[in-house]
C-alpha cells in the first residue's frame, strides 16, 4: 500500500512537470497564475520577492486547496523566492543575505514561514527541512478578501517593515528588520578603500553621517582628520567640530567652529546661521546673520539673513527692504519665487521666520 501511494506521489508529480514543460514551452505565453515581483529598500538595502499569484477562483483555499500542516510554496509556480541584500533579521531572529525559496506552512491559529537555502525549485515537491536557513512562527489574521495572491510591504519604519502574504480571507505578516547603521558603515569603509580616499568629502560624507546618526563618533573623528589632510575646507572643519561637541570637547570643537567659519562664503555663513535657529540657538543665530552682513554686505542670501533678523524683531519695514534686495539678486532656479514669497508674508506683517 505505501508503494502505491509512492508511485502516485511521484505521477502526480511527473504530471505537473509535464503540464509545465508543455505551457512554458514558448516563454511569452499567458499563465493562469501571473508573475509579480515586489521589491522594498529599507534603508540601503534591498528586498525582493518573485512569486506567481494564484486566484481564488470561488475554492476554499486555506484548509482545502492548500492543507493545515503541510508545507506551500508560498505562491504558485517555481519557488516563491525572497531575497535581501544585506543581512537582517526576520521576527527578530538573524539571517544572512541571499536568495532564499519561501514556504509557509498554513495551520488555523499559527502559520510558520520557512525560508529555503534551496531557490530554483519547482514549488514545493522537493522540499526538504534540512536546506532551512530559517524558520519563524507567526499569527495569521482575518483579512479583506483578496482574489490574487499578494505580497505587500506594510508599516514601513526606517529600519523596518512588516512583509504581509495576503490571499483569500487571510493575511499572513512577518516582520524584517534592518541594522541600518551597521550596514551603511561597513558599505562606506569599502567605498574609501577605493578613490573616495583621495577625496577630501568621500572622508566627510562618512563623518557627516555617523555625526547624524550619533554613533561611532571616534571613528568620525578621524574621517574629518583625514579628510581634512586630503583638503582643509568649511566643511569638514565644521563636521570635526560637531564631532568634538558631541564628544564633549567643547573648547576644541569651538576652536574647529572659528576656523570653519573664518573659511565660510556667504552661504555657508547663512546655513550655519539657519540651523542655529532651527536648533532654537536664537541669540546665537541672530549674531551668526549680523556677521554674515559685515563679511558679506552685498550678497543677495546676506539681505535675506538680515530680512529674517528684522522679522523676528517685527521691524518689517527693515525686513522688507532687506527681502526686496534679496529678491534682486536672487538665482532664477526658483529661489526668486520663494523670495517673493515670503514678501508677500512681510508686506502683509506676518513673521517670516514661523
Amino acid at each position: 500500500m505505501r508503494r502505491v501511494r509512492h508511485i502516485t506521489l511521484v505521477l502526480s508529480i511527473l504530471l505537473v512537470a509535464i503540464a509545465s514543460r508543455a505551457q512554458s514551452a514558448i516563454d511569452d505565453l499567458p499563465r493562469p497564475s501571473q508573475h509579480a515581483e515586489v521589491i522594498q529598500r529599507i534603508g540601503v538595502s534591498n528586498i525582493t520577492i518573485n512569486y506567481s499569484r494564484p486566484l481564488v477562483n470561488g475554492r476554499k483555499v486555506f484548509g482545502g486547496l492548500e492543507a493545515y500542516g503541510k508545507v506551500w510554496r508560498a505562491g504558485a509556480n517555481e519557488n516563491t523566492t525572497i531575497t535581501f541584500t544585506d543581512p537582517v533579521t526576520i521576527e527578530g531572529k538573524p539571517l544572512e543575505r541571499g536568495a532564499y525559496g519561501l514556504h509557509m506552512i498554513p495551520g488555523e491559529t499559527e502559520w510558520t514561514v520557512i525560508f529555503s537555502k534551496a531557490n530554483a525549485s519547482w514549488g514545493s515537491f522537493t522540499y526538504d527541512q534540512k536546506e532551512d536557513a530559517l524558520r519563524v512562527t507567526v499569527k495569521p489574521r482575518a483579512s479583506e478578501f483578496t482574489e490574487a495572491l499578494t505580497y505587500e510591504f506594510d508599516d514601513l519604519k526606517p529600519d523596518s517593515s512588516v512583509i504581509t502574504m495576503r490571499w483569500d480571507k487571510v493575511a499572513v505578516p512577518f516582520k524584517v528588520a534592518v541594522n541600518v547603521n551597521e550596514v551603511v558603515e561597513q558599505k562606506m569603509r569599502d567605498h574609501l578603500r577605493g578613490l573616495a580616499q583621495y577625496t577630501w568629502d568621500g572622508w566627510n560624507d562618512a563623518a557627516d553621517y555617523l555625526v547624524n546618526e550619533k554613533v561611532d563618533l571616534e571613528e568620525a573623528l578621524a574621517y574629518t582628520d583625514k579628510s581634512i589632510a586630503v583638503e582643509e575646507r568649511y566643511e569638514n572643519l565644521m563636521t570635526k567640530s560637531q564631532v568634538l561637541d558631541l564628544l564633549g570637547r567643547k573648547e576644541e570643537a569651538a576652536k574647529f567652529r572659528t576656523e570653519a567659519l573664518a573659511r565660510a562664503n556667504a552661504t555657508q555663513s547663512y546655513t550655519y546661521a539657519r540651523q542655529l535657529q532651527r536648533a532654537k540657538k536664537l541669540d546665537e543665530a541672530w549674531a551668526a546673520y549680523r556677521a554674515n552682513a559685515k563679511k558679506f554686505p552685498n550678497d543677495w542670501i546676506t539681505h535675506f539673513g538680515m530680512a529674517r533678523v528684522y522679522s523676528a524683531q517685527g521691524d518689517y519695514d527693515n525686513a522688507l527692504k532687506e527681502a526686496k534686495l534679496a529678491l534682486a539678486g536672487a538665482p532664477a532656479d526658483g529661489t526668486k519665487d520663494f523670495v517673493e514669497g515670503q514678501i508677500r508674508k512681510l508686506e502683509a506683517k506676518q513673521d517670516i521666520n514661523i
